[in-house]
């Protein structure tokens, strides 16, 4: 066939597409002349692209030194489109959106560890509390230079979990880059069956306070919540420190249940925005027996993603929790996905989070009301320079270990600080009633 005659096919065919997608948004009933106008302007720049682009496809078709399939250079387009939108947008292949389905069942082998990008460089969200990654010293914001001695560099997410994901007893080398302390350390993690739970611990710690660390937002969370709170309330507890350090986060709905556990009925939790109104929301509190009635604290740190996120602007901006800790990561963006016609789909970016008083958390992140930086914490390095061209200038730690004290437990100076604020909450409530 002429190359010419494809060429229009192709580009016949791929506008075809772009109009059962943009389907009635295209011809949304606009009245006023302007819009019209724009709209086809949009389109016929639309149109112009898609020309391009299918110029590029005939040419990769009819003269690359392999034949190559179809599916396979729409497929690298599309994740191409997806990566160049944000960090969270991505295009998954069937066997990636399989894997995405499996990890709802809560159990997989791998070295625990949620990942995303960050200026386009794979980074640690948070270890999960008590997996091989934590064991071994990982933190959050580490960012992830190599794996098994490969660049990272323009690595996908799927890619880079499927790297490090893996037989129970397997072991991967991950290269960590960590800014605060200016150097890069190899770190040879075993693989192991990774359980995660949503509560790590909930006791009484001291003058009848609690402290509840949950390390993931999960369907069984605010089960979960409800029952560690009710076991403390029985033991005496007054007050609560909740501990929302490292936790990367979950589903929307689950930050939402845990959030109006502490908040009187019907008061706004979060609120998402899109480029569509009809799918801006509004999320309220629906617990009409709420623990809203005794001083609280949240911790939060820069390993405080999303869910997490939202339940600590939530209790800051409604003025129930004193927020102690370090500023949050900053994801506060929605990804919906949506599966294609041949078992593959898109994640993409649909929505922004919103605290209640209207912040953004998207790359911002919450800030506390009292920050306190933990112990031995040094402060991030200002050079922003390649770091894959400083990896290059740095010598590997020789022990390929993460400094870590395995016989002295440093003291948490985030949980001491929190511990004085609810004392000293106590403390003045007592004078007021006298």
């Amino acid at each position: 066939m002429d190359i010419r005659i494809r060429k229009i096919i192709i580009t016949a065919a791929l506008i075809a597409v772009l109009l059962s997608l943009e389907g009635d948004s295209v011809f949304s009933g606009q009245t006023k002349d302007i819009k019209e106008v724009s709209k086809k302007e949009q389109k016929e720049d639309l149109y112009g692209q898609v020309e391009l682009f299918s110029e590029a496809l005939s040419i990769v078709r009819s003269d690359y030194v392999d034949e190559v399939e179809s599916k396979k250079i729409l497929y690298g387009a599309m994740r191409g489109m997806l990566a160049g939108l944000d960090d969270y947008s991505q295009f998954m292949d069937t066997e990636e959106y399989k894997d995405i389905r499996d990890e709802t069942k809560g159990e997989f082998g791998g070295v625990g560890i949620e990942i995303s990008t960050r200026d386009r460089i794979l980074t640690v969200i948070a270890p999960i509390a008590g997996s091989p990654a934590a064991q071994k010293g990982v933190q959050a914001q580490d960012r992830i230079v190599k794996i098994d001695g490969e660049s990272t560099r323009d690595i996908t997410l799927n890619q880079a979990v499927n790297k490090l994901r893996g037989k129970p007893g397997s072991s991967v080398t991950l290269t960590l880059w960590r800014e605060n302390e200016d150097r890069v350390i190899d770190v040879v993690i075993v693989r192991a069956i990774i359980k995660i739970e949503s509560i790590k611990k909930a006791e009484l710690i001291e003058d009848k306070i609690g402290y509840i660390r949950l390390v993931e937002f999960q369907e069984n969370t605010p089960n979960d919540l409800e029952t560690a709170l009710k076991d403390l309330t029985k033991q005496g507890m007054d007050s609560l420190i909740l501990d929302l350090r490292d936790n990367p986060g979950g589903l929307l709905d689950v930050s939402v249940n845990v959030a109006e556990k502490f908040l009187p009925n019907d008061t706004l939790i979060v609120s998402t925005r899109s480029r569509l109104k009809e799918q801006n929301a509004e999320f309220k509190s629906k617990n009409q027996n709420s623990y809203s009635d005794f001083p609280l604290v949240v911790l939060v740190n820069k390993g405080s993603a999303s869910a997490s996120e939202i339940v600590a602007g939530a209790l800051q901006d409604n003025k129930r929790g004193v927020l102690v800790g370090t500023t949050t990561f900053g994801k506060g963006s929605v990804q919906t996905i949506i599966p294609l016609r041949d078992g593959s789909a898109l994640r993409l970016t649909t929505a922004s989070y919103y605290t209640p008083s209207g912040r953004s958390i998207r790359e911002q992140g919450i800030v506390p009301d009292v920050v306190i930086e933990q112990e031995l914490l040094q402060k991030e390095s200002d050079q922003k320079q390649d770091i894959f061209k400083r990896l290059e200038k740095h010598e590997q730690d020789e022990q390929g270990v993460l400094p870590k004290t395995e016989k002295e437990e440093p003291v948490d100076n985030q949980l001491q600080r929190a511990k004085d604020i609810i004392k000293g909450i106590k403390a003045y409530g007592r004078v007021g009633k006298a």
